[in-house]
């Protein structure tokens, strides 16, 4: 809940819209180490109402995954936070096949992260539930993975594509959104258009924001200025950050406000 609170803090101090995850069901803590059970009984009875009640998340993320949980485990959580009004989204099928493509069409998830395993069944659900896929190389590439997302399947089924970072210390240590477009590109196979939409409209919609991604009359004006000469030098380059200009709802944000302002 601490984490959760510096998020919405952040939301508020800064310029940057926050969206937050809660992301209890991502590990067994060592408290609960042979327990996992009993550790979802937590989540589900003490930490989700706590943080429903509060409004400091606006959405559930679980890890279903051999050394994470099961999918059994992980329907638990998610019926609860179906009980509280809370969209979902899953980590899946990144080290193994678990079923985890299946297991979030079937909850309808917002989006369903890594993907490297998953099967063309569980591909297929996901098409059919409109949930996104969001593939992330920093982590395929931080922890020297060689089995990448099944890219050609998942376009083929229709399935919507973004781009992340997955920043966080223990698997995918980058800020940039720059080099994961390269990352895209070059480790994944996607074309440098596939890279810049699956980074701005197909973002936000696994974010679940269906007011902008796009530049158009009436839609949140969320964008940034580039000095390129076309927008593949976007996913070309690395190294290097050619932004001239960020614009956060219609109004001109100078960079340095997004990490001075208190």
């Amino acid at each position: 809940m601490r984490c959760l609170r510096v998020a919405r803090r952040l939301g508020e101090i800064t310029p940057v819209q926050v969206v937050t995850s809660f992301l209890g069901a991502h590990s067994v803590p060592p408290e609960y180490a042979g327990n996992a059970d009993g550790y979802i009984d937590l989540i589900c009875a003490e930490m989700l109402p706590a943080i429903a009640a509060a409004g400091l998340a606006d959405a559930v993320d679980a890890y279903c995954e051999t050394l994470a949980f099961s999918a059994a485990q992980v329907a638990r959580v998610f019926q609860a936070a179906r009980d509280h009004g809370l969209p979902v989204k899953l980590h899946a099928d990144q080290l193994s096949d678990g079923g985890g493509a299946a297991l979030a069409a079937e909850w309808g998830a917002l989006s369903a992260d890594h993907l490297e395993y998953a099967s063309a069944s569980g591909i297929d659900a996901l098409a059919i539930a409109g949930t996104t896929a969001v593939l992330l190389p920093g982590a395929y590439y931080f922890l020297r993975e060689t089995q990448t997302p099944p890219v050609q399947h998942l376009r083929d089924a229709g399935v919507p594509m973004a781009i992340a970072t997955d920043m966080n210390p223990g698997s995918s240590p980058t800020y940039s959104l720059l080099l994961m477009l390269n990352m895209a590109c070059v480790l994944f196979g996607l074309t440098p258009e596939e890279a810049l939409i699956g980074a701005t409209r197909v973002g936000a919609r696994a974010l679940g924001l269906d007011d902008r991604g796009t530049l158009e009359v009436g839609r949140r004006a969320d964008l940034v200025l580039w000095d390129i000469e076309h927008p593949r030098d976007l996913s070309c380059r690395v190294g290097g950050n050619p932004c001239r200009a960020v614009i956060i709802g219609g109004a001109h944000v100078h960079a340095s406000a997004l990490v001075q302002r208190k």
